[in-house]
Order: structure tokens, then sequence, then C-alpha cells
């Protein structure tokens, strides 16, 4: 599959059961040439595979995803999976604060969404490193520097408002998160290998593309 194919294909990422709702989930491949140690185990969850063309979808667990002899991965794509992995975790943590915070249906109902899309997809991420016995993080990594990022002290001022305010924070907040994830995600399209991860950054960045018009449209001042 050409680059440029890949860099405008939406993954095939798919909706299946899992408990407590519904999660999405995608296709893993991919083999590498080094190995780390294993990452830690995490619940499996249950996913839809695509077949490739022609052939039919299977359903299995998150952690039995294993890498197709063949194919390749590089520094790129396993740097993305592990620090996307944290900024993933950062916005489901500022999403599952609206809850019980937000003045704004809208905002309650798009954070809703964005925590039960992210969720699964750290799954999915965890699920790709373990299958390639790679580690779940790398020491190395400045997380705080990753685009997008929000420092504790916004985290707790998000955390201590309400209403309106917690509204215009949480938008602001989630629209440079998002718009970080997008570079991050463009990032591993131009510089990755993995088919796997090719899918799972382009359907990021096409969804979290999608939300940040969503929140521009909610109107919240």
């Amino acid at each position: 599959m050409s680059r440029q194919r890949i860099s405008t294909l939406v993954a095939a990422v798919v909706v299946v059961l899992a408990a407590g709702g519904a999660v999405i989930a995608a296709r893993s491949g991919g083999s590498g040439s080094a190995a780390a140690p294993r990452a830690s185990a995490a619940p499996p969850v249950r996913v839809v595979v695509p077949g490739r063309p022609g052939e039919s979808a299977v359903v299995t667990d998150s952690d039995r995803l294993g890498a197709p002899e063949g194919s390749t991965y590089n520094a790129v794509d396993t740097t993305f999976v592990q620090m996307m992995i944290v900024h993933h975790g950062q916005a489901v943590t500022m999403a599952d604060l609206a809850a019980e915070r937000a003045g704004s249906a809208g905002v309650r109902s798009l954070a809703s969404r964005i925590s039960a899309a992210q969720k699964p997809e750290i799954e999915v991420l965890r699920a790709w490193l373990q299958s390639r016995k790679l580690a779940a993080s790398d020491p190395r990594h400045d997380h705080a520097t990753m685009p997008g990022m929000q420092s504790e002290a916004d985290l707790a001022a998000l955390a201590a408002a309400r209403g309106t305010e917690f509204d215009r924070r949480f938008i602001t907040m989630m629209t440079a998160h998002h718009q970080g994830a997008i570079r991050m995600a463009g990032d591993a399209l131009a510089g990755g290998t993995d088919q796997t991860v090719q899918e799972l950054a382009n359907e990021m960045a096409v969804e979290q593309g999608s939300e940040i018009r969503r929140m521009r449209q909610l109107g919240v001042r």
C-alpha cells in the first residue's frame, strides 16, 4: 500500500461490545526487529479484526493480536504508540471530569464520547506493544513536552472549575490537546513503517479533527 494511500485512509476501526459499552478497535499488524522487556498485561477486550478485502472478520481478544510474519515497524512507530498511550490517558482524565462539572449538556456529551473512544484505543495500543514484546513506556520520554499536553496546574484548575468556567477551560484545553495528537499522528504517518500504526494514526487524526470542529460548534464563551 502506498504512503499516499495510507495517509488518506480512514483506518478499519470497528465498534464492538465490551464490558461497560461499545469500544473501538483496529486490526493489528507488524513485527519488530528488536525486543524489549515485555509490557505488563492489561485485561484483554473483545475486538473485531476486519479481514482483508474478500475475507471475513474475526472476533478475538486484544491480547491475541499478534504481529504477522513479514511486516515491520521502526522506532517512530514504537515511540508514537508508547507516547500516545500517555497522551490519550490525559485526555480521558480531562473528559471524565465533565460528568459532574460541565454546565453544558453538549460538553458532557462530547466528553463522554472522547472517553468512550480513547479508553479502548489505549488497550489496542498496549496490545500492539505486548504482541511485539516491547515495553509499555520508555524512561527517556518526556511526556510533559508532548504536543498538546496540559500542565498539572491547568489540570488542577480544570478539576476545580464548575459550570460555564469548566466548559470554557475544557474546550480550550481539549482543543489544544487534540491538536497536539494530530501533530503526533502526522509525525507517525511521515516516519513510521508499520501499517497498523499508520492506520491508527490516520484514524486518530480524522476523529480528533472532527471533535475539534464539534467543540467549536458548541459556542462556549
